[in-house]
Parts: C-alpha cells; structure tokens; sequence
C-alpha cells in the first residue's frame, strides 16, 4: 500500500483539511492550555510545539501515524543489528559507539562492544600523551596545535562539537579544521602554525578520499619542507590516521600504532562518537568526551523506554512530517540562539539531507509524497539581522526549531537575557505577527500601516535546555540523529545510504585528467566541454600564487 493511502495517513490528512488554513492566533484563542498540552518535558529539557499548526485531535492523528508505521519495531531491527541499510548491506549501530561497555550490540553475529571500547581507551591514551607532553614532534617540542584534516562527516561533526564545547576547551592545545580541497583552505590554517609543535590527524576510512588526501599530502610536504627532514620519521610524530587501511597509512609514514580504527556500520555523518571524534577528545579532555558519549548515551535510553507520545526524537519527526507532506513546507530553519551552537545547522544539514533527500522507498519505487526539506540556519541573534525580515514578511511557510539554554556558557553581565529576549520574542512574533489595526494603535502613521502588518501563522518549536556541556551536547546530537531515524521510517525511506553523491564524483574522476590536458573532452555535453576548453585556456603568465608558510 502507498503511503498515502494508509488509513493512519488519510486520518492525519484529514485534520490537515481543517488546519491548513488555520491561524495560530485563533488556535491559541480556542485553548488557553496549548502550551501544556503541545509540550514534553524530559529532565531539565522543555519541547514547547505549541506554536505548530497543529491542536490536540492532529497532534494525536500524528502520534497514531507512528505507531502504525512501527516506529518501535524498526527501532528494535536497528538494535539487534539487522542490516537496515539494505542497499549498501549494512547495519546502523551508531549508538554502539557511546554504549556502556557492559551493553552488548549485536553486527552480524558478534558483540561490538568490546571492539568500540578497545579503540576508546587507545584513544584515551593517546590523549594523555599529547596532554601530559610525554608525544612530542619530531625536534622534542611539545604539541600545541591540532589539524584535523577530513570532509563530510569526519570533519563536519567533530568541527561543530568542538566549536559548541568552546567553554570546555584545554587553554594549552589549538584544534583546527581542514576540509575542502581547495587550496585555500589548508594555506590559511598552515600560515598561523609552526610545524615543529603541530600534529596532523588524517581523517579517512578508506585513506582513499580525493579531498582529504590530497590536503594530507600537501600538509606532509610543508611539513618536511619546513622542518628540514625527510622520511618517515619525522611524518611519525606528526601525523595520526583514523581509518581502516592500515596499508596506505603505513606508506604513508603513519605507523599502524597510531591508526585508529572504525567501521563499515558507523555512517559518516553519525560518526563524531568514534574515533573521529578524536580532535573533540583533544580539545576537551577525553573525560569530556566520555561526558559527551554518556549524553548521547542518555538520549538513547529515552528514545528506546518512552512511549511515542513523550518521545523527543518521534515528535520532532511528527511535526516535519506534518509541515512537510501535510502543509506544504519545503524548507526548514534551525535556529539556535547560542553563539557556540553556531554550527549546528550545518551539521544538522548534513545528516538529514544526505539522510532524507530521497525520492526513492526502501522497496525502490517513487515515493510520490514530499520527504527530507531543505534545511538551513543561522545562530540568534546573527540571523535576526540577516535572512528573518523573510521569515517576517516574505510570504513563505518556513517551520523553525528555536533552541535556547537556560544558563549562558560564557556567562558575561547583561547578555544572556538579552539573547533569550530576543529568542522568545522573535518565536512569539513569527506566530502571531501585528494586525493593521494594533499597528495603528502602536502609533503608527496610517502612510507607514500596510509596510508594519506582519502575517504572522510561522510555525515554530522552542527546545529550551538547561546549559550547554558535553553531556548536554551529546543529548542535543543525539536527539536529532534519532529525529532522522524516525522520519526515515515514517517516510519509508534507507536514511543510511547516500548514493546521490556519487555521480557526481565519478564524473570529477572523468574530468580530471581532461584539465590536466591527458585526456579529449570528447562525451561531455557543450556546456561542460566549453568550461574544460576555457579553464585550458588560462593564462601560463599569470602571477604566481603565494607560498605556504
């Protein structure tokens, strides 16, 4: 049966027929108890929905959708490690990665457990030697500064958790990023470090990835270059490796001693928990990292033992299943009023568009509904001054997450409130905006009114945590990546596999030693022909570019 056609569908459809065009104005007027009835409280975190364009009779439709959509039983077929991914054949056992060391996960056959705390407490190790001093680069001086160099999810998560646990960082160790194959990225980082004292961690499963390679090469030439050595010895004490080839790591001068391992069920943008969280262990201390996992670990518990109602996880997933496919959104703002959480759309973007934007079910056949939008955002109060004048007045539906901390993480006098002010007030402006009329009543001159009338009707969920720390910020990941899981099985989609990527690459592979004048452009289109002919074209003369120093 199509998804839409379920009975549970069409029931939410039809509370959809009286809503659609419903004011949340009128909405909170109907019932002054919205807020108690539209929200979840778990320990000191508060979900307030109750400026969704939903009420109670749909808020329940929805709930009734996910239990018929067995939410619960997929959930159980993850646990035991069953290969959900069904395309690439693989389980999804992320959550093994922050499991107690007691707990047993199950992949094919074998309990994870073990594997996953061996590589934590090498991990631990390794960070007390950086530090302690006792690891020290190739002349003897200590480590003061870290670069991670990966892309997609072994750069993006670990960059975001780091960025988000500033408070708790070392004060004697510097963890930078480096992703993107554009030179640019890794000169502007190596031009503020000195080789002697840095330390390079190659973040790649396969230790094949174009992007992070050629960065890696590159780093271990200005890093010879630098310090006047050769050979393998001196890459030894400056370079680490996270992946599973343990062959192209050793050719690369990394011993397999400071390799650390992960594997084919740890998805990419899931992976931050396992040794590619590596530079967040440095940055924090590996006690903080431990923290982190216990969060992470915290929310699973949660997600497993309570009921779909109460469920975070589930009811994030309902309201983007309703905005999405029952109101007609296409887009989707994260919004976190924290300067530390600045990142967290970005990471956010990653997992679910990589995990949702599918048009294919699990039984490969159009989906014909709506699934992952498109989603964005920005950190309060930055964006207030850049992209909410459309959210205001732009005349589109865009569903916002608003995610405020209760405690500041920097605490400086008369900035918290300001920030919170700000948030509760844009999020209670989007639902009920300014008639003409209370525009005029404002003082408004009658010339000014119609520019000063704001629609309003911008639905939008306020998640209010008591602080920001590694155990926090480990429930907040968490909480999102099981928001994904839900909605992968609710929209009947693999949110594991990403084949949507790999055109693309294939085809970088094929134009590659065009540009680099081995091979004819003969097979592309025009367009792409043209664009190869004139990149061919550029100048010989040309200035050349600064050196990395």
């Amino acid at each position: 049966m199509n998804l839409t056609d379920h009975p549970a569908w069409l029931a939410v459809a039809r509370q959809a027929e009286t809503l659609r065009h419903a004011h949340l104005r009128d909405l909170f007027d109907a019932d002054p108890t919205r807020f108690d009835r539209l929200s979840l409280r778990q320990d000191n975190w508060l979900l307030d929905f109750s400026k969704q364009r939903l009420d109670l009779p749909a808020w329940q439709a929805l709930v009734a959708l996910a239990e018929q959509a067995d939410i619960a039983g997929w959930r159980d077929r993850m646990l035991a490690g069953e290969a959900i991914n069904h395309t690439e054949g693989r389980a999804v056992q992320h959550m093994a990665l922050r499991a107690a060391s007691d707990e047993c996960w199950p992949t094919a056959g074998a309990n994870v457990v073990p594997k996953v705390h061996e590589v934590l407490n090498r991990l631990q190790l390794f960070c007390q030697r950086i530090h302690t001093g006792e690891w020290r680069g190739h002349s003897g001086e200590r480590i003061t500064d870290i670069v991670n160099i990966g892309i997609g999810g072994s750069d993006l998560g670990p960059r975001m958790a780091t960025r988000a646990l500033a408070a708790w960082h070392r004060p004697d160790l510097n963890v930078h990023f480096v992703a993107n194959v554009d030179g640019a990225d890794l000169a502007h980082t190596l031009t503020h470090l000195d080789p002697h004292t840095t330390l390079f961690v190659v973040a790649s499963k396969t230790f094949t990835t174009l992007e992070t390679m050629t960065n890696a090469r590159s780093a271990r030439q200005w890093l010879l270059a630098s310090i006047g050595a050769s050979g393998d010895s001196a890459v030894a004490r400056h370079f680490v490796a996270v992946s599973t080839n343990l062959e192209a790591t050793a050719r690369f001068g990394i011993a397999d001693d400071n390799v650390f391992e992960f594997w084919d069920w740890v998805g990419g943008r899931f992976s931050l928990w396992s040794a590619i969280g590596l530079p967040i262990a440095l940055a924090v201390g590996f006690d903080r990292f431990e923290a982190l996992l216990a969060g992470a670990r915290a929310m699973d518990t949660h997600f497993r033992t309570a009921p779909t109602a109460a469920n975070l996880p589930v009811a994030l997933a309902l309201i983007e299943l309703w905005n999405t496919d029952f109101l007609g959104a296409e887009t989707h703002a994260v919004l976190p009023y924290s300067q530390s959480l600045e990142l967290l759309p970005a990471h956010l973007q990653q997992m679910e568009m990589e995990s949702l934007g599918k048009q294919v079910d699990r039984a490969g056949s159009p989906t014909g509904y709506a699934t992952g939008p498109v989603l964005w955002g920005a950190a309060g109060t930055n964006g207030q001054h850049s992209f909410y004048q459309l959210l205001h007045q732009g005349g589109r539906l865009i569903p916002c997450d608003f995610i405020a901390l209760k405690q500041a993480d920097f605490p400086l006098t008369g900035h918290h409130l300001a920030l919170l002010a700000n948030c509760l007030a844009q999020s209670a402006a989007l639902a009920f905006g300014q008639t003409a009329d209370e525009a005029r009543v404002a003082g408004t001159p009658e010339a000014l009114v119609a520019y000063k009338v704001f629609p309003g009707n911008q639905p939008s969920t306020t998640l209010l945590i008591d602080r920001l720390d590694p155990f926090t910020l480990g429930q907040l990941i968490a909480l999102y990546e099981h928001k994904v899981f839900c909605l992968g099985v609710l929209w009947n989609l693999d949110a594991y596999d990403q084949w949507g990527v790999e055109l693309g690459k294939q085809l970088a592979g094929r134009i590659t030693p065009c540009l680099e004048g081995e091979r004819a452009a003969d097979g592309f289109d025009s367009s792409t022909r043209g664009l190869i002919a004139e990149i061919g074209r550029r100048s010989t003369s040309s200035v050349a570019s600064p050196p990395i120093a």
